[in-house]
């Protein structure tokens, strides 16, 4: 003969799980994550939805925290993640937790580059031929003692010589120091 044991005074079962009948006997399982006592298994079977649960229908189902509250988190550098009858609040991108806060990320101090850092051979080879007509130019004024045909003429190789070696890279790292780049 078959007997139910469940609903009987055999049924021993704790608070938040339920019995269920085997052949010969009965078990207690847990209650649905979604329920506070229940009457079986499954969200649709609880006596009362657990914290996080909303009856909808005849089932308890997860709240979802993050759209029914306006401010679920309380920074407003953090990012509600709904859970599993709960939520968290996690820092948004580009910030770090501390102390309870979320505070922005520290970028690393870059070193700034020296104006002189990223010259290419050839524009250092520019710059010498350069300045070593300005040198010849200064020479030569200094060597014509104040004639000024003969510091014109000087004047005049050593801008030649200046705009013969000034190629478009010269003309880039020119206008890099003049931008202050």
């Amino acid at each position: 003969m078959y007997i139910d044991e469940c609903g009987t005074e055999l049924d021993n079962c704790l608070p938040n799980s339920y019995c269920f009948n085997t052949e010969g006997s009965f078990e207690c399982r847990g209650c649905d994550v979604a329920c506070v006592g229940c009457m079986g298994g499954g969200p649709a079977r609880c006596r009362k939805c657990a914290p996080g649960y909303r009856l909808t229908g005849s089932k308890c189902l997860d709240v979802d925290e993050c759209s029914d509250r306006v401010l679920a988190c309380r920074g407003l550098d953090e990012i509600c993640i709904n859970t599993e009858g709960s939520f968290r609040c996690e820092c948004a991108q580009g910030f770090n937790r501390k102390d309870s806060v979320c505070e922005r990320k520290q970028i690393p101090c870059v070193q700034e580059k020296g104006l002189f850092e990223d010259i290419q051979d050839d524009e250092v080879e520019v710059l010498q031929k350069m300045f070593f007509g300005v040198v010849l130019c200064a020479l030569g004024t200094l060597a014509a003692k104040g004639d000024l045909v003969y510091t014109s003429v000087f004047m005049g190789a050593a801008a030649a010589m200046a705009g013969y070696w000034l190629s478009d890279r010269g003309d880039r790292l020119i206008d890099g120091f003049l931008k202050g780049r």
